[in-house]
């Protein structure tokens, strides 16, 4: 087993991965940048190292992260997600040091972390593909593929990073005289993003819903733990996750997680996984398609997790120190139990306007109170007292709930939303709020592009609840004062 294990991340992923380890019986080493001294995480692990820089690049120096672990008799690396998770050069730069790289093979990484060869895998599976160009495409293939989609019916193209994912260097266009500066855009975000500017093109599919299969896999042996439903995005960034999907029909479910398995069978994939495809059940010839492999732990593990029992965090440590599927009571025949539905809430400390631009929010986090009770977890890096740093992502916690089934978990929802106080820093609870009340959401009739298009109305509801929890706010500090 692993003894002591340097965590290269930040934020509630590296307090989750903290915990995990400590669970395990391994040793923590936390990292932390100059503007996260005194995060949470460096508090939980059982020793915190400081890194010379501040911001994404402390996060992004594999160099000096791998000088950190050696200084501190790790044994291996966890990356978490995000930063450099899927870096094969990272990946190799950690074996090569003599630690064990907790994740996939460099070689794995490699080939994942670029769409257009993910696509290719697929094709050489059998699994179905929207039309597309795999490779990294130029403005004139681009203006010609559209053309060519348009003659054909199509609504328009998507265009693609080759690297990375989370929505940036991606764009849906629909008029001919955007391919251009939409190509510019995507081109220019993914340099800044992942220092790669390659993009792809492919077929539209109007109103998809976002199907994921988490996958775990020893380097011999793949197993499926189950579907997550992502369809609630904007702008391509995941909002809500569900676990398993309410609505997908079993077959086509187990045609999907069949054709993940066996890309993941191909690849001979080793660590977690997950594998994206978009839906449309209303469609007889393309029901779904492969969209993108993430070969890393997700933000919505969670809710797999909730559903299943498993610790996916643990998972991964153990496959990484050798233990094969069977050890670890996993089976490819044998389907992973499943109770219930759970649904994860991205609490971000932003505002949305009204075509659904991220506004980052800043401020010092005054109070905290988060929901308790059966079926209800926040996983976060939050504290009071403490104003987050502007140079991250926006995600300040995640609330999970389950219940026994969809409609119990969405009420629990709602009352765990309400519940959820935090006065100095603005955040979405009252958007997350108008969301968890709108029929759509408890029939799940929705897709991809449903919240862009019923984004003003959610915006509206959100600033009402806004009004009622200051209000309820106020009234209570009153009674507290009162009777003090």
């Amino acid at each position: 087993m692993l003894k002591k294990i340097l965590i290269a991340n930040r934020g509630e992923i590296a307090v989750r991965i903290a915990r995990a380890l400590h669970d395990l019986g391994c040793a923590s080493v936390a990292v932390f940048a100059q503007d996260d001294a005194g995060a949470l995480h460096t508090q939980l692990a059982d020793h915190a190292v400081a890194l010379q820089a501040t911001g994404p690049a402390a996060y992004l120096d594999g160099a000096a992260l791998i000088v950190a672990a050696r200084a501190q008799g790790c044994d291996a690396v966890h990356p978490g997600y995000g930063f450099l998770s899927e870096s094969a050069a990272f990946a190799q730069a950690c074996t090569d040091a003599g630690l064990t790289f907790i994740g996939p093979t460099p070689e794995q990484l490699a080939l994942f972390g670029d769409k257009a060869r993910a696509r290719a895998l697929a094709a050489e599976c059998g699994v179905p593909l929207m039309p597309g160009l795999n490779h990294a495409t130029t403005l004139p293939e681009a203006e010609a593929f559209f053309a060519e989609q348009m003659a054909q019916g199509a609504g328009g193209i998507v265009i693609k990073a080759v690297a990375g994912g989370g929505g940036r260097g991606m764009r849906v266009v629909e008029r001919a005289e955007d391919v251009a500066p939409l190509w510019q855009r995507c081109t220019s975000e993914a340099q800044a993003a992942f220092g790669e500017g390659g993009v792809y093109v492919e077929r539209l599919m109007p109103r998809a819903r976002h199907i994921e299969v988490q996958v775990m896999g020893d380097g011999a042996q793949v197993v499926s733990l189950g579907v997550r439903e992502c369809t609630l995005q904007r702008r391509f960034q995941k909002l809500v996750e569900i676990a398993p999907s309410p609505t997908l029909a079993a077959g086509l479910r187990a045609r999907i997680e069949q054709a993940a398995l066996a890309m993941a069978r191909r690849a001979g994939y080793r660590g977690l996984g997950t594998f994206e495809f978009l839906v449309d059940e209303a469609s007889a010839d393309l029901p779904f398609v492969f969209i993108e492999a993430n070969p890393r732990l997700q933000v919505e593990h969670t809710v797999t997790e909730a559903v299943t029992g498993l610790d996916l965090v643990a998972l991964q440590v153990q496959v990484a120190a050798g233990r094969t599927l069977a050890e670890l009571g996993l089976s490819e025949g044998t389907p992973v139990p499943e109770r219930g539905f759970a649904i994860q809430w991205r609490i971000n400390a932003e505002t949305l306007d009204a075509q659904g631009h991220a506004l980052p929010a800043s401020g010092r986090i005054a109070h905290l109170a988060w929901p308790s009770g059966p079926g209800v977890r926040v996983d976060t890096h939050a504290q009071a007292g403490v104003a987050p740093s502007p140079h991250y992502d926006s995600l300040l916690a995640k609330l999970i709930v389950h219940g026994p089934d969809f409609a119990a978990a969405l009420r629990r929802s709602q009352r765990a939303l309400a519940e959820c106080h935090v006065d100095g820093l603005t955040v979405n609870l009252p958007l997350l709020s108008a969301l968890a009340e709108r029929p759509e959401m408890a029939s799940q009739q929705v897709h991809t592009r449903w919240l862009e298009a019923a984004l003003p109305e959610l915006l509206d509801a959100s600033k009402n609840i806004a009004v009622r929890a200051r209000r309820t706010g106020a009234e209570g500090q009153f009674h507290s004062n009162q009777t003090s």
